[in-house]
């Protein structure tokens, strides 16, 4: 079944074209990655889907009824709402049928006779809508959503401008997943996850039963939930078949295609302007008009041969320049029992490690675990709480965080980077053209600039400081997947040493050397390759399943306080399932008993009593805990 159609979509920004001739379709069920460089308008095509946008041509339909849900990175509703009331605004429609559910139960106190045949019968119709609408779910799914997302309980009754900009991404991310939509759109949905959070978000996506259209430049996310590609170009949308690594395959076999019958192309016009040439020269040689006719003829149905493009391969790259460096000392960077923690949160305790020359070391871990804290450490723009850090001889760091802030903002990228550099404007114009600024892009002031562009001009001029230690913090998050690979590339032919943080699996993998793995509140060391890492890490997720899954009877084990409690827990969470078993129960009933005044008077009175039951047992639960 089709949820959207898309045909043959223009969009212009006042005189600049964005995109043309736009067409696809979102079927029931299909996920589908939306791809393209940078600048080239994918988030501007979600804002289209939604209705936010404008466009000039073209037409869009959606099935009728759908719902369409969208993931922004910016939330414009109240900043003071409290996280667990964002998260049941997902459920609206049913909190307005038990609403009218207890306001029916009211009325049924003081109602008899007819009337209070009338009110059953609706109250039974509403009853049977509140249960198919997943009204006694509704706890059971925020938990789940919640649980891997990793939105811990203690976040429920925060107000939202009190979250860092990752956990506003979860839980918004969270409330999207619970409203359920037909139609998703997720624009970049795991630039502020971590590993754990990603790859639950893979697995939910790949059982998902509605249309998903996604924004991303995670590659090995594509590869795992995709199972069709829309590649953007500005004069067109290419559809393919499969995940992110058939698209490449598929990609290459298009344009050797597409190259061949671009040169049969050119041979046969070719040909033709020879041959004309060559009546020409026999007309004036033997002052034929015969030859002369002959000539025009041809000119004519040269005239009437369609020129094919030249099919585009690689389009515009950052191209970095690998420029000789000084040589550090062996040890570049020495951390020894340093420690740091903050009021009501452990970050980590006596890590030691010691960075080489050449190494590419990945730091990698959690939300919150205290990555970014290690990089400020070094840096020397916060003070750990205990040990030591000592750095090499002739280290020379540069430094890329997440948000990229320039001095002065006001400046031109032009004046800005030659200021810097001390170098004349032509030779700046010549170094920001390898990071794609060219012609009046080195005019903008740079608080215009985006993200990524802000990135890719910190990232240029640390190339030209000649740093030969590298931090950097999420390198990849802004940038475009042709934009990663050669900065993989490039990185990958530094001359230097370089410690990162990353979530970027495809990235970590084609560049780090070393994992430096955070894990609550402790810091290991892996002296290997993303790929080997993260075999030992599934290998222990797989034992420790085990080890609690087989059974523990044979094993002698001290009774404790703990202990009890368990057992308590055990069995008023046994109480608790009867309970919901019996209030289960009793609501079947009451739809099948709803011509019956008597009957389901009875039943509503019955379930009063258990819904009261199932209160206390609930407190009595919650209080074990504790």
């Amino acid at each position: 079944m089709i949820e959207c159609n898309v045909n043959n979509l223009m969009k212009y920004y006042g005189a600049t074209k964005i995109f043309e001739n736009i067409s696809f379709e979102l079927q029931t069920g299909e996920r589908v990655g939306l791809i393209g460089q940078n600048g080239s308008g994918k988030t501007t095509l979600m804002k289209i889907l939604l209705g936010e946008e404008e466009y000039r041509e073209g037409t869009i339909s959606f099935r009728k009824g759908n719902k369409v849900g969208y993931l922004d990175q910016i939330y414009y509703g109240n900043p003071d709402v409290l996280v667990i009331d964002l998260l049941e605004e997902s459920f609206e429609h049913i909190w307005k049928l038990k609403r009218e559910i207890k306001v029916i139960e009211e009325n049924l106190k003081s109602l008899e006779g007819p009337d209070l045949n009338e009110e059953m019968d609706q109250y039974s119709i509403l009853m049977e809508k509140y249960e198919l609408a997943g009204g006694y779910e509704v706890d059971t799914n925020i938990n789940k959503i919640c649980q891997g997302l990793m939105i811990p309980d203690s976040f429920r009754n925060k107000p939202f401008h009190m979250l860092s900009g990752g956990e506003k991404t979860r839980v918004l991310l969270a409330r999207l997943l619970l409203i359920e939509p037909d139609v998703l759109l997720l624009d970049e949905p795991t630039n502020h996850l971590d590993i754990r959070s990603i790859e639950w978000l893979e697995s939910f996506l790949s059982e998902y039963k509605g249309s998903v259209l996604i924004i991303s430049h995670d590659r090995i996310f594509l590869d795992k939930v995709v199972n069709r590609i829309i590649e953007l170009e500005p004069s067109r949308a290419n559809l393919y078949r499969g995940n992110y690594s058939h698209y490449l395959i598929e990609r290459e076999v298009r344009f050797e295609q597409e190259y061949k019958i671009y040169m049969n192309n050119q041979r046969k016009i070719e040909q033709m302007e020879r041959q004309i040439e060559r009546y020409r020269i026999w007309g004036a040689m033997r002052d034929s008009d015969k030859m002369y006719r002959r000539a025009k003829e041809l000119e004519k149905r040269l005239d009437k041969v369609e020129v094919i493009d030249r099919p585009k391969d690689e389009e515009s790259k950052i191209r970095l320049r690998n420029m000789s460096i000084a040589r550090t000392g062996k040890i570049v960077l020495k951390v020894d029992s340093l420690s740091k923690n903050f009021p009501n949160k452990k970050l980590f305790e006596d890590l030691s490690f010691t960075l080489f020359y050449k190494d590419r070391l990945c730091i990698m871990g959690d939300n919150g675990s205290g990555k970014t804290t290690l990089l400020k450490i070094i840096l020397g723009e916060i003070l750990p709480d205990k040990g030591k850090l000592s750095l090499g001889s002739n280290v020379k760091i540069g430094y890329l965080p997440q948000n990229v802030v320039f001095e002065n903002e006001d400046l031109s990228i032009l004046d800005y980077f030659a200021a810097h550099h001390r170098i004349s404007q032509s030779e700046a114009r010549s170094e920001l053209a390898k990071m794609l600024f060219v012609r009046d892009d080195v005019f903008k002031k740079i608080k215009s600039l985006s993200g990524g562009e802000k990135s890719r001009l910190r990232l240029v001029s640390l190339i030209l400081d000649k740093v030969n230690l590298m931090i950097l913090d999420e390198p990849t998050n802004h940038l475009d997947i042709d934009s990663r690979e050669v900065l993989e590339d490039s990185l990958n032919n530094y001359d230097g040493t370089i410690l990162f943080v990353s979530h970027d699996r495809y990235f970590v993998e084609k560049i780090a050397t070393k994992m430096l793995i955070f894990e609550n509140s402790k810091v290991k060391l892996y002296p290997m390759i993303y790929s080997d890492y993260d075999e030992i890490r599934k290998r222990k997720l797989i034992e420790n399943s085990q080890v609690k899954k087989s059974p523990t009877k044979d094993l002698p084990v001290k009774e404790t306080k703990k202990s009890i409690n368990t057992f308590k827990l055990a069995k008023v969470e046994e109480e608790i399932d009867v309970l919901e078993d019996k209030l289960s129960k009793t609501n079947e009933d009451m739809i099948e008993q709803s011509n019956n005044a008597d009957k389901l008077l009875e039943l509503f009175q019955d379930k009063k009593i258990i819904e009261k039951e199932l209160e206390n047992l609930l407190q009595i639960w919650a209080q074990i805990q504790e």
